[in-house]
């Protein structure tokens, strides 16, 4: 069988891969002169299995304000006159309840498990240089209510396996001493010394190099995909920039772009880019780079340690779509970066990268089947693409093979998402 994989960033490479091993021809599609230019590129390098919350949760509606009037809030919303961007927030607000958030953190501990398992055998089986580190991870708190929410929070997910373990300040500074400029600030942290780290772009080259010279996967790069021609119930080829390419199943992993492909074909997905930024500086000998995967939930941005570099990475913008790169919060991640781990890094050598990650209202990605008998899902994994890659691939290459999966696939697929997908369907009534 030949499989047609639409995508070449860390969720559409590691599909291509996993389809690859079951003995199937494998072709992707990248539009970029290269893989994982895209959300790939230098995400925050975080494998963060057991810190997978959506972003969906109870507290939103009343941050609200704040994230309209604020221009220093770590989640900031800029409303537009996109029909897309208030379809998703409407569907997003649906999920702002305890029930549905604690429903959905469920579903992703169980797919971020899964994922963990899956990346560790894959590593076991090939031999993938990435800046990989069994890091751990630590979140930091800078007021007490804050912290005592965080350890209950710990103890209901205690109930789904993971392991956390709450500590005061000066246990937070034992653990990582790159914090020290915060040791009277915090009020303590949760460490998980389960949490790994490592480069995504890497790993998605390094996977893709793999994939092609042991597996025979194709890469078809600089090629865009234009459409999907459709006879019957089943996709026949995809149009592409150089020409028609034939498959006998397919695999939608455009991230961002898949709502737009598929529209056409009357399937609906409730995919939203959200803004999110990064900075990458080298680390020299008289640096004190954190060794420990670090999350200053205050500013929600994340801290790791990338071979001899040190990524940081945070912020959440709903934008209008297309709107410039804002320097404004370059800026303003610079800075929180330097007063937290002022010799973290070489900050006169910064570079800086924005990207957009394509999220669902209830921060599962969609996976699976779709109403054409031969097209599939690997998309919307929002700022999850690279924890939940293994799982993600896995579960669409069982489901593709016509086997059962490690987990059920239901909570994931879109035909079982129908709220979502409603209040969501105003965002395909219009371009834009």
């Amino acid at each position: 069988m030949h499989v047609c994989v639409l995508g070449g960033g860390v969720v559409g490479v590691t599909t291509a891969y996993y389809l690859a091993r079951e003995g199937w021809r494998v072709t992707v599609i990248e539009q970029h002169p290269q893989l994982g230019l895209e959300t790939s590129f230098a995400n925050g390098g975080q494998l963060s299995y057991s810190y997978v919350a959506p972003l969906a949760g109870p507290s939103v509606p009343g941050n609200l304000p704040q994230w309209l009037l604020s221009r220093t809030a770590p989640l900031r919303f800029q409303p537009g006159l996109s029909l897309a961007q208030w379809g998703w927030c409407a569907a997003f607000l649906f999920n702002c309840t305890t029930a549905r958030s604690r429903r959905t953190t469920i579903e992703l501990l169980q797919l971020g498990a899964y994922s963990r398992d899956v990346m560790h055998d894959l590593m076991q089986v090939e031999q993938l240089d990435f800046a990989f580190r069994p890091s751990g991870k630590l979140v930091v708190y800078r007021n007490r209510h804050d912290f005592d929410g965080a350890r209950r929070q710990t103890e209901f997910q205690a109930r789904f396996g993971a392991q956390h373990t709450a500590l005061d300040a000066a246990s937070c500074i034992d653990t990582e001493p790159a914090l020290d400029s915060l040791r009277h600030k915090l009020a303590g942290g949760i460490y998980t010394a389960s949490e790994e780290t490592g480069d995504c772009y890497l790993f998605t080259r390094e996977l893709a190099r793999v994939a092609a010279e042991k597996y025979g996967v194709e890469f078809v790069c600089g090629t865009s995909v234009r459409g999907l021609r459709r006879e019957g119930n089943e996709i026949v080829a995809a149009h592409t920039s150089q020409g028609e390419i034939a498959a006998d199943a397919y695999v939608v992993a455009l991230g961002n772009d898949s709502a737009a492909l598929v529209r056409p074909l009357g399937i609906r997905l409730p995919i939203y880019p959200l803004k999110g930024y990064s900075l990458t500086m080298p680390v020299g000998e008289h640096h004190v780079a954190p060794q420990v995967s670090v999350t200053d939930l205050h500013h929600k941005v994340v801290y790791a340690r990338l071979g001899q570099h040190l990524r940081v990475a945070g912020m959440v913008d709903m934008t209008p779509a297309g709107s410039r790169e804002d320097e404004a919060r370059i800026r303003l991640l610079t800075s929180q970066a330097q007063a937290t781990m002022p010799n973290g890094g070489d900050f006169s050598s910064v570079r800086a990268w924005t990207g957009f990650r394509p999220a669902t209202p209830d921060s599962k990605p969609l996976l699976g089947a779709t109403p054409l008998a031969n097209l599939w899902l690997n998309t919307g994994q929002g700022s999850l693409g690279f924890t939940l890659a293994g799982a993600s691939a896995a579960l669409v290459t069982d489901a593709i093979r016509g086997r059962a999966g490690k987990l059920d696939l239901r909570p994931y697929q879109l035909a079982n998402r129908s709220a979502v997908r409603e209040l969501a369907a105003v965002a395909h009534s219009s371009p834009s």
